[in-house]
């Protein structure tokens, strides 16, 4: 079985979670995969051993400034033009299956060359009826044209009853403590914004940046350029992260069962409904700017919440290799009957969805009021 698998490069989320899945098709026989990547230029991929001799396009991508999205400046640098060139010369027929983790230049030439196509992505959860907050009309645009294909397998933290997996956890396997500073992971903010910031505690910072190109200390906070092994050190060894509202590691931080706060992109409905679900459930605090008395607040929690997530990516990876679509309901089951909650997690999820009948509308209105709610504290 020959697979293409297209990667999002814009955050280095997809690209851990397709380590993951690297990592599984791996160990089963008779798989070739060849993996492409788009979203950002070629030489800041980083630490990319694990997909071989992998494919780099332009693609699409979206640019943000001080924690917000930028729509001028996103819309100046993408080439329309060279994206559908890409998709035209990009030759997929060779390939039994595509798959896209929010791709767009796999995903269109699937699409156009007629070659069977599957999403594997946090983004894909959002088609279906899921917690959403701050979408707007060209959100649902860009959901459904930007990287279409035939199927969808959306991952979430919980199933919503719909067709969606677990998160893919990308992590170490070694033991985890919460001896070391907090871990801070703020790529869409200015470092020097992030610094100044946490220069108000006496508490000791690790901060991964993309603007950081050589490590360096400025008072309590340890700035350090973008590593996955030096990063995974620092997570499996901290005593809290701060982050944007991405999906892949709030994932790995609610495995370690770490203390954690969160900072949605501004003008990104994903990130925000990620935070807005996840402080409905208590599994993580928010703030809306980078706000002093919110972190504050924050450094004193001592209580954390786990939460136990299978092995997805091997479990997936066999399922693909099996290429019956239609056991994908068996294995959701298989999967989520492995996930275990906190009690108070459980407790809530019961009281939010009880049942498959209740719409998307009536639990984003109950987030848009818990969201209000916090503003209006801070």
């Amino acid at each position: 079985m020959k697979i293409l698998y297209g990667v999002q490069g814009t955050g280095n989320g997809h690209i851990s979670r397709a380590r993951a899945m690297a990592a599984a098709f791996v160990k089963i026989p008779n798989v070739k995969v060849q993996y492409l990547f788009s979203g950002r230029p070629e030489a800041n991929y980083f630490d990319m051993a694990a997909f071989g001799d992998y494919l780099v396009r332009r693609g699409l991508t979206f640019v943000s400034h001080e924690g917000k999205v930028d729509l001028l400046k996103t819309a100046q640098s993408n080439n329309v033009w060279q994206f559908l060139l890409d998709v035209r010369q990009l030759d997929v027929s060779a390939y039994d299956l595509v798959i896209s983790d929010f791709e767009p230049v796999s995903a269109h030439a699937a699409k156009r060359q007629g070659v069977p196509s599957l999403s594997i992505s946090h983004q894909s959860a959002f088609t279906y009826d899921v917690p959403i907050y701050g979408q707007g009309l060209f959100d649902k645009f860009v959901m459904r044209h930007f990287a279409p294909t035939e199927r969808k397998i959306g991952l979430h933290w919980y199933h919503f009853n719909q067709p969606i997996l677990p998160p893919i956890i990308d992590l170490p396997d070694v033991e985890s403590s919460r001896s070391g500073p907090i871990l801070t992971y703020l790529p869409f903010e200015k470092l020097e914004d992030v610094v100044a910031t946490l220069q108000h505690f006496s508490h000791s910072f690790i901060c991964f940046h993309p603007e950081c190109k050589s490590a360096n200390r400025q008072g309590n906070v340890d700035v350090r350029p973008l590593s996955k092994h030096e990063f995974h050190e620092a997570l499996m060894q901290c005593d809290g992260v701060i982050a944007n509202g991405g999906f892949e590691l709030p994932s790995e931080v609610l495995s370690l069962g770490k203390k954690l706060l969160l900072k949605p992109l501004s003008g990104q409905f994903e990130q925000q409904s990620n935070v807005a679900t996840l402080d409905m459930l208590g599994l993580a605090s928010a703030m809306n700017t980078l706000d002093i008395d919110v972190i504050r607040r924050w450094l004193t929690k001592t209580d954390s919440s786990k939460v136990v997530y299978p092995d997805v990516a091997s479990a997936l990876a066999k399922w693909l290799a099996e290429g019956d679509m239609e056991t994908l309901p068996a294995l959701r089951e298989h999967l989520w009957s492995q996930v275990i909650f906190p009690e108070h997690v459980t407790d809530l999820l019961s009281d939010f969805w009880p049942s498959q009948q209740r719409k998307r509308a009536m639990f984003s209105l109950q987030l848009s009021a818990i969201a209000n709610k916090k503003a209006r504290q801070y």
